[in-house]
């Protein structure tokens, strides 16, 4: 953390708002402005292009700022985030015509790689999966949440596993225990963005509790997950991170489910990039998704891209998939009617989770 800046009214309260999230860029709203002092103020203004100044502060004191209008939030967030950074939106809680002295503010939002559901930051057709991963010994929990959705996931499995699932998802932010980044790193590799929670957040009996509550329920024998107990680990710490990071209007969750990964062939993520299947090693290149996705909608292009990271191994439903897919070949009037209306549909599983 970067030391405490000068001490006027405005920079102390400033140093007590950072301390909650020294991790995150603090937004820090003053009159029209979202400001930022000292080491955020550097970084962002690397990142957004901004100009940064330096502000006398006391006797022979100065500090780093950037800003830029508070309308222009919806330009500027999604360029810290999509560059990797962790951002705190700090707003003033009071009207300052209606204060003698130092405007209330507070952290009204904490943006992350894997907690938002701002659509300029979100890539419509993929999903904006966030991660936790609890080890013990040779197996491994899992959990993924796209709160943009509502889509909840958990499994476990031996360190081989995880690491095709986490390949298949392409989670945007992982949670792991404090302490854990070397392990992971080790077993998974360096290519995702961690952050690290307090053990005591990854204790079977914290997160059963913490799911319960959230689902109101009083076991979890209902959605098929109460055997996968370092899922559950998992699955309660993504819980527990979305109360810290402010994000409590979580209702359009209404349920979790173990991933079948005996229904499908498991692709580990050095086969997903020599076949290409996503992204191309060449710049200029084609992957097969980028062939293949002639979708009109983007819960469509999330679909396709599931179906060709999880494909199905058994005849039955490749078969009925592929009956499917005939009858819209030879029924052009049919598939036209169907095109027209999901066209106007526009991202229904975004908009529900919205709404809730």
């Amino acid at each position: 953390m970067a030391k405490p800046i000068a001490d006027t009214p405005l920079m102390r309260q400033f140093n007590e708002i950072k301390s909650q999230h020294p991790d995150a860029i603090l937004l820090f709203r003053v009159g029209d402005f979202y400001e930022t002092f000292s080491e955020d103020a550097i970084i962002a203004s690397q990142i957004l292009g901004i100009t940064l100044t330096r502000r006398a502060n006391g006797a022979a004191q100065y500090v780093e700022l950037a800003g830029f209008p508070h309308h222009a939030l919806d330009t500027y967030l999604p360029k810290l985030v999509r560059a990797g950074k962790r951002v705190a939106i700090c707003d003033q809680l009071e009207d300052p015509k209606k204060t003698k002295t130092l405007v209330k503010r507070g952290i009204t939002e904490l943006v992350t790689p894997g907690v938002s559901i701002n659509d300029n930051i979100l890539n419509h057709k993929e999903n904006n999966f966030l991660c936790a991963i609890h080890f013990y010994k040779n197996m491994c929990g899992i959990s993924l949440l796209d709160i943009s959705t509502g889509e909840f996931l958990t499994s476990e499995g031996v360190v081989n596993d995880i690491d095709k699932l986490l390949s298949s998802f392409s989670p945007k932010e992982i949670l792991i225990e404090r302490g854990k980044r070397k392990e992971f790193e080790e077993k998974f590799g360096q290519h995702y963005f961690l952050f690290e929670l307090d053990d005591w957040v990854f204790t079977e009996q914290t997160a059963n509790d913490r799911l319960l509550e959230h689902f109101e329920t009083k076991n979890l024998k209902g959605f098929g997950v109460s055997h996968l107990s370092l899922g559950i680990v998992a699955s309660g710490t993504i819980l527990h991170y979305l109360d810290v990071t402010h994000h409590t209007q979580i209702d359009h969750i209404v349920a979790i489910r173990r991933i079948e990964e005996d229904r499908f062939v498991r692709i580990d993520r050095f086969t997903a990039r020599s076949l290409e299947l996503i992204s191309t090693m060449n710049e200029d290149g084609k992957s097969l998704l980028n062939i293949m996705d002639k979708t009109i909608s983007p819960m469509g292009s999330r679909m396709m891209r599931r179906w060709l990271m999880f494909p199905l191994k058994d005849k039955l439903p490749i078969q009925k998939r592929h009956d499917v897919v005939e009858n819209f070949f030879r029924e052009t009037a049919l598939r036209s009617l169907v095109q027209s209306h999901i066209a106007q549909v526009g991202d229904l599983e975004r908009i529900i989770s919205k709404a809730a």
